[in-house]
């Protein structure tokens, strides 16, 4: 993977990449649609759903029971009751994916600059990020709702790449799904993908990017053996 070549910098993304949110995204819509008289829905169904914001995520899952039209009036309180019952247990039930921790360290032992982009409200990407322990190895942050559009937009890896000051090419992305490989080819960034996470029910492999890790700590002694 010679495009690693010169990497000083990784973007990683939260929901299935360094920690398995399933769980909390279950609880938390189900809760909503209790609040709705709807049925309870699995954690198979939602994984479809997740990694393109909360405002998509609602959309289908009302998508199960009502058609557009009754579906427009219902998804902005379906959306702030969502909200409500994610807050209320955000992290509760989630858990690290394996050398999560050890990849982290690994990249920073390097002198890698590291930035979290994903599209969780930021309102809930901060809380988890301190609960996990994964706070203190990030210089930045971005929610899907940080700035005016989210991946799979390049907007929010450009913005870190001006912040670092670096070079695109200089910026690995590491994610779980096309959000995360289409985002980082509009940003002219190189990425590497991991094949645990969701990817909205499709199979890693088809998509575009530079290579596929087992783990974070994978990706770290990727880039470490190309610099």
């Amino acid at each position: 993977m010679t495009v690693l070549a010169g990497v000083r910098a990784a973007i990683i993304d939260l929901d299935g990449t360094m920690l398995d949110t399933l769980p909390d995204f279950q609880v938390a819509i189900n809760r909503m649609r209790a609040d709705f008289d709807l049925a309870p829905i699995s954690q198979q169904q939602i994984g479809l759903m997740v990694g393109k914001g909360s405002e998509h995520l609602i959309h289908s899952v009302l998508s199960l029971d009502y058609n557009e039209a009754a579906l427009a009036p219902l998804l902005a309180p379906a959306l702030a009751s969502y909200q409500r019952h994610y807050l209320d247990i955000n992290g509760q039930h989630s858990a690290l994916y394996p050398d999560v921790i050890a990849g982290l360290q690994a990249l920073r032992a390097q002198g890698l600059r590291l930035a979290c982009v994903t599209n969780k409200p930021i309102a809930f990407a901060k809380p988890l990020l301190e609960m996990k322990g994964l706070a203190p190895y990030f210089e930045l942050v971005y929610g899907g709702d940080s700035l005016p559009r989210k991946k799979p937009d390049p907007l929010p890896l450009q913005t870190v790449c001006r912040d670092f000051a670096m070079a695109p090419a200089t910026v690995v992305a590491i994610g779980d799904s096309q959000n995360d490989a289409m985002a980082a080819r509009a940003a002219g960034c190189p990425v590497l993908t991991v094949p645990y996470g969701y990817n909205h029910g499709q199979a890693i492999h088809a998509t575009d990017s530079d290579g596929i890790v087992d783990t974070l700590l994978d990706a770290a002694n990727q880039i470490r053996f190309h610099n």
